[in-house]
């Protein structure tokens, strides 16, 4: 029992870690996806704003 009870226990760990590492991963690939959309939002508002200042004028 004491070897499979060890076993299960780094199994347990391995994939503990794993999801660990998954959640970082997901964090920070998250977070700058939304830097990047919110930096094309600005970017297209911008874009538009100029657009209809040479139009008016």
């Amino acid at each position: 029992m004491g070897l499979a009870s060890k076993a299960g226990d780094l199994v347990f760990k391995g994939f503990t870690a794993g999801l660990g590492l998954a959640t970082v991963y997901l964090t920070a690939t998250f977070s700058f996806n939304v830097y990047k959309g919110l930096s094309w939002h600005n970017a297209q508002s911008k874009l538009e704003e100029s657009e209809s200042g040479e139009k008016s004028a």
